[in-house]
């Protein structure tokens, strides 16, 4: 039983970070129609920042400007890169999208370079400490990051309900050409999602590298993909499907690596694969996530 505790609280913890990853994919997906594959290496760029300057600026302070940074690179490659042939067209999401893989493979082979085969600490103050919960010993970081995560959600969330950005991205993801003919400004909305995404990943990778990972590593930023299969489960343009996918893929990958010796006929590195399989086989049965709904077609 108190195996099975620890690995639902790290379920728990694992789908609340990843919830701001998928919630990044789908703020740009709403915003844009673009589906971010640079997305990774805009989360492995906010722990870098936070890596390199937590011993002159502190936690707190590196984590800051680590939010700010990234949330503006986000925000620049979208205006400057995939908008440079003009204003946001819907019809070329396709070709932003791959615009976006480019941009990933800069990102990462130079934040490869630097980073190289070290183990970059972020200088968290949770450090390894642990408290006990009942019977279950959980690592203060995981603690920290449903606390963190949950407030970061709903803050997010409110946004969307009541605020007039929140309200021009909910009409600008339900109809782009109504939305602009009623007068909302589609280069106001889709660079702000853009930035909020950056600083979600930025925010994540803290998380991501904290104990009980070694730090952080080239290879943080591929965590993001397991995010992705997220907010594909949920729905690419539902906030909450995004937060539910992310729990089923945070508890699917906790509980299978807490009982990995009971499913070794699966092979050992299941665990890795077990976010996909999750994802194939719930759009076998909901092909458009678990929160998406049919499109109309005017035929």
């Amino acid at each position: 039983m108190t195996t099975l505790l620890d690995n639902v609280f790290n379920g728990l913890a694992l789908g609340a970070v990843y919830a701001l990853v998928a919630l990044g994919f789908v703020i740009i997906f709403k915003a844009s129609g673009v589906m971010n594959f640079a997305h990774g290496s805009l989360l492995l760029l906010g722990g870098y920042l936070t890596a390199v300057l937590h011993d002159d600026l502190g936690f707190a302070g590196a984590l800051a400007v680590s939010v700010l940074v990234t949330a503006a690179v986000a925000g620049a490659m979208d205006r400057f890169l995939l908008q440079a042939g003009g204003g946001p067209d819907p019809h070329t999401a396709h070709v932003q999208t791959i615009v976006t893989i480019g941009v990933d493979i800069l990102i990462l082979t130079d934040l490869s370079r630097r980073i190289g085969g070290d183990l970059l600490s972020l200088g968290d103050p949770w450090g390894d400490s642990v408290s006990g919960l009942g019977p279950v010993t959980v690592a203060d970081s995981r603690i920290a990051a449903i606390v963190v995560s949950a407030v970061v959600i709903a803050g997010v969330f409110a946004l969307f309900r009541y605020t007039p950005w929140g309200l021009s991205l909910r009409a600008a993801a339900e109809d782009v050409e109504a939305a602009s003919l009623m007068g909302v400004r589609l280069v106001r909305v889709r660079m702000p999602a853009w930035c909020l995404a950056g600083a979600l990943a930025a925010l994540a990778a803290v998380f991501l590298a904290a104990f009980p990972a070694p730090g952080l590593e080239r290879t943080t930023g591929q965590i993001a993909l397991k995010a992705f299969p997220a907010a594909i489960l949920g729905g690419m343009a539902s906030p909450p499907g995004a937060l539910a996918g992310s729990l089923l893929i945070g508890m699917t990958e906790a509980l299978v690596a807490g009982y990995q010796s009971e499913l070794h006929v699966l092979g050992e590195g299941f665990g890795d694969v077990a976010p996909y399989a999750v994802m194939v086989l719930v759009l076998l049965v909901r092909p458009t996530g678990l929160f998406g709904g049919k499109a109309a077609v005017r035929v």
